[in-house]
Parts: structure tokens; sequence; C-alpha cells
């Protein structure tokens, strides 16, 4: 089977990629066309995440195995598709350089039936120009509008009386 993705910057302005791919294929290959998609060099280092119906980031699975043998890492290189997305599965979100963080949104529109003469992964339609950086991100904590420094500050004793070296 084919599954078809929609891959959407998440940014103001639409931009989105269209791809298919064999069900059978890994995370990594997938990585690889999302790249190749939006013209990347893929180089940088990247993630999927299991995300639900609103978009929640779930399970990371990595590029490289960086957890220093603390935890257990899922990667990319042996995660097939068919394991993280299916009918009921559709979402995951996809980060591209964790310095720039480009973030995509990525679900599978439709399941089909291969075609003779077409290599997969194909980029079946292209929308909108990447921008020349990232979309900046606006975290917002749970006291939004306040300053969440201010909030540890009241919490704890003054610590003007430590040695400015220290610091």
């Amino acid at each position: 089977m084919i599954y078809r993705f929609r891959i959407i910057l998440d940014a103001q302005e639409d931009v989105f990629r269209d791809v298919e791919i064999e069900q059978t294929s890994t995370l990594e290959d997938f990585h690889n066309a999302i790249t190749q998609a939006f013209g990347f060099a893929g180089q940088e280092m990247a993630s999927f995440y299991i995300s639900d119906d609103e978009w929640s980031q779930g399970e990371e699975i990595a590029l490289f195995d960086m957890s220093e043998g603390t935890d257990e890492t899922r990667l990319m290189g042996s995660t097939l598709l068919d394991d993280v997305a299916d009918k009921k599965n559709t979402r995951l979100i996809y980060v591209y350089d964790f310095l720039s963080m480009w973030t995509f949104l990525v679900e599978l529109a439709e399941v089909a039936e291969p075609e003779l003469g077409i290599i997969y992964p194909n980029l079946m339609f292209a929308h909108g120009d990447l921008p020349e950086e990232a979309p900046e991100k606006e975290f917002v904590g749970e006291t939004e509008g306040e300053d969440a420094m201010d909030d540890l500050d009241e919490d704890n004793e003054d610590y003007s009386d430590l040695d400015e070296n220290y610091l």
C-alpha cells in the first residue's frame, strides 16, 4: 500500500508538500523524502513525534540515538511507517534542525494502491516557498502574559547575599 501524506510547515503562510511513500518504508526514508521535498540538505538532526488529533507532541522517534544510554530511544531507521501511522493514527509532528526548529505538521491523507511506473517516495504536489528562516515559535506558558521567572522569584527566598563569583 501507498501512504499519501500532506506535510505542512507550521507557519502563517501556506507552505506544504504532498508526498506518497510505501507504507513499509522506514521513518528515515520518510525523513529523506521530506528534506528533499522542501530543499533541505538533510544533514541536520531531526525527529518525528507521534501526535493526536489536537497536534499534541507525543513519543519521539529520533534520527540518531543521543540519549547516552540513559533511555532507549526509538530510531527512524528501525521504525516502519505502518508502525506509527494508519487510518486511525494519522498525525505526526516532524522537527528538522533543532537549532532552527523547522516544524512540520504531517498528516496521512489517503491510503492507496501503488501505481505502475511510479518510483516511491514521490513528490505529488508542492505549494508555497520555504522562507529563508524557520518561522518563530510562540511558546505560551500556564501564566499567559506574565513572566514565568517572576513567579519563581516570588516563591524563592532572597539570594542577594550569595557571592557574585558563584553566579
